[in-house]
């Protein structure tokens, strides 16, 4: 058996309801790959070595296999139900039909319920799996405020009826953010968005402490086992970046790690995806923390290095993938 880290040991992040959540998670995309049955065995030794917090999604095709891995978990009372944060996400085409989108995730996952629900992306546009960057659907459509907070409602609704303990929101923009959060009943407790070293995004950071919102960090690592066709030749490998290398020389560790520690000191959850390295993801938030110099050192390595450019959503007439992220702070129609 690979070695225990122990869960107590694991420093907290805190939802503004009081909730306090292991600060490391389990990414579960296996892109393409990693395959399914290799993901649920990375989910299985996971939380056997001490993960409490696994991240899934419905477009991941992968939750039946993990539903199986809980199942045994639970029943083998390796863990318990409360003593797990397991979160899902309802994807694309769903969007008008949430409640059957919940079902099928918590009938997969064998689950009563999740403690995360998040909108996996604020747009109802559907691509084909493993489709070409290229591809478009043109039934795509750009973001409206009265469809997302319609999407929102639905898990609010959800929610009281106790399927849902947490709501989250993913990949929106600041723009985005002003013109839907006075329109929520409840306020969602975490959104997800691209971090790591070349992409820090700080003020759309800064946008959600300040709005009680966590960040929750996915690509924590910049994601070097991400699909192929969604590479291209300027993107940075922040890992193989001087300030990383360096830093990791001095603790003697895997620049993976360094990463990491980054991400927990400055205030997010971070959800990496690794089936063979994830003790060690586990257990380096746990000790040798970066120091300040370290810290700001790192800090200097923006370089707006958005991986996840998001070109499959766009809608006729966009322009570029630009389009989606708002970068001149309006919502783009």
């Amino acid at each position: 058996m690979s070695e225990f880290v122990n869960p107590e040991l694991v420093p907290k992040v805190k939802f503004y309801t009081g909730e306090e959540v292991p600060c490391i998670g389990l990414g579960t995309f296996g892109s393409d790959r990693v395959s399914a049955e290799d993901v649920a065995k990375a989910v299985d030794g996971a939380i056997r070595s001490g993960y409490r917090n696994i991240d899934c999604a419905a477009c991941y095709g992968n939750e039946d296999l993990i539903g199986d891995v809980l199942k045994n978990l639970l029943s083998e009372n390796v863990v318990k139900r409360d003593e797990l944060f397991i979160m899902t996400k309802v994807w694309n085409d769903m969007h008008r039909e949430v409640a059957k989108a919940l079902k099928k995730s918590l009938s997969d996952l064998k689950l009563d319920y999740v403690d995360m629900y998040y909108i996996h992306w604020p747009f109802p546009n559907y691509h084909a799996p493993h489709c070409d960057v290229d591809s478009r659907n043109p039934d795509s459509k750009p973001f409206s405020v009265d469809e997302f907070c319609d999407t929102y409602e639905q898990i609010a609704a959800l929610q009281k009826e106790g399927l849902v303990r947490n709501i989250g929101i993913s990949n929106l923009t600041i723009p985005k953010l002003e013109a839907v959060l006075p329109k929520l009943s409840v306020k969602p407790a975490a959104c997800e968005l691209e971090i790591h070293p070349c992409f820090q995004q700080n003020e759309l950071m800064q946008y959600l402490i300040d709005h009680d919102i966590l960040p929750v960090g996915y690509m924590p690592l910049g994601s070097p086992r991400r699909p192929e066709r969604d590479i291209v030749e300027t993107d940075i490998n922040d890992m193989a970046e001087p300030v990383i290398t360096e830093i990791a020389k001095n603790h003697g560790v895997h620049p993976a790690l360094i990463c990491l520690k980054w991400a927990q000191q400055r205030g997010e959850m971070a959800i990496p995806f690794s089936i063979h390295n994830y003790v060690a993801n586990l257990k380096c938030v746990t000790e040798d923390p970066l120091s300040d110099e370290e810290m700001k050192a790192i800090g200097t390595m923006e370089r707006n290095n958005r991986l996840v450019k998001g070109q499959v959503f766009l809608w006729p007439g966009a322009e570029s993938w630009h389009d989606l992220w708002d970068e001149d702070g309006v919502i783009v129609q």
